[in-house]
């Protein structure tokens, strides 16, 4: 069980990971395909997909609904606990991107 709880959390960090990542990369090329400056609309695709990234890698909103009722009202607290996790690794792979756009544009995405 415990196995699979990792495997899931490296799952979601890096479909976190990949959704800022690509959608950023991709959506930059419009912006320039569109006449606007690409490296400043990074900033402003990643800041807005940062939520959007985090809902993809846990899978929809309601399955982590229904698993923090099911920790809550059933006494299950690995499935509680599992989704907390599985919150947090997509989060990291939110950041990790973000810091890696730092890196490379040079500025603060906020």
């Amino acid at each position: 069980m415990e196995e699979r709880l990792v495997i899931s959390m490296i799952q979601c960090f890096f479909i976190a990971f990949g959704v800022i990542m690509g959608g950023t990369l991709i959506g930059s090329i419009g912006s320039f395909l569109t006449g606007e400056a690409p490296l400043t609309s990074m900033f402003r695709i990643a800041k807005g997909l940062r939520i959007w990234a985090i809902v993809a890698a846990i899978g929809g909103t309601f399955d982590a609904i229904s698993n923090f009722e099911r920790g809550i009202f059933e006494g299950s607290t690995f499935d509680l606990f599992k989704q907390v996790m599985i919150i947090i690794a997509a989060m990291g792979g939110v950041q990790t991107a973000l810091f890696m756009f730092e890196l490379l544009l040079g500025e603060e995405v906020t």
